[in-house]
């Protein structure tokens, strides 16, 4: 059995969703399933998040008239190094348990690579360099962010390098290959 939160990062990882729920799920469906308890934003009536402490979902619509449609969803995991046991609701702890405050990358690798599901670095985008690097799964399109160097006013004081700072989905194939044209 893999380890407390672990377990939820590999699940995230493999699968690209969050207790189930993918991009595309609508508002109403995320909340839910993860609860009433999240912060929201818009930018304009046309952009969407809410924040659930570790999750967040945004959604988009061509105009007010329309619904919203799932853009992506990050795991904030760099939040949890700041100790407040808050920011994991009560959906993910019932699932989960504990989660530790920071999240080393070699660890959820080792556990991805026995599961036959590869990460592959791709090219960071230049004004993240060298302070983090992208990891991404091929088959559920979910990209890992890792402190890659230590960089002050650049990467949190409280994480380590090799800890992983978010994770993200969808990364389009069309996005890693625009990154691997930048570098190439």
């Amino acid at each position: 059995m893999t380890p407390h939160s672990l377990a939820f990062y590999v699940d995230v990882v493999t699968t690209g969703t969050v207790l189930g729920m993918g991009p595309a799920d609508s508002p109403d469906h995320v909340t839910e399933v993860l609860g009433s308890d999240f912060a929201e934003g818009t930018f304009g009536d046309r952009s969407m998040w809410r924040d659930y402490g570790l999750a967040e979902f945004h959604w988009d619509r061509v105009s007010a008239d329309h619904p919203w449609s799932g853009h992506h969803f990050t795991l904030q995991v760099h939040r949890l190094a700041h100790r407040d046991r808050t920011l994991v609701n009560d959906e993910l702890r019932a699932r989960y348990g504990r989660f530790a405050p920071r999240l080393r990358f070699e660890k959820l690798q080792r556990l991805l690579v026995r599961r036959g599901v590869p990460l592959l670095e791709i090219p960071e985008i230049p004004a993240y360099t060298p302070y983090f690097r992208t990891f991404w799964q091929p088959d559920s399109h979910v990209a890992v962010c890792v402190i890659g160097t230590y960089g002050e006013h650049h990467t949190p004081d409280n994480l380590r390098v090799g800890d992983v700072y978010s994770v993200h989905a969808p990364m389009a194939t069309q996005e890693v290959e625009w990154r691997r044209a930048q570098v190439g």
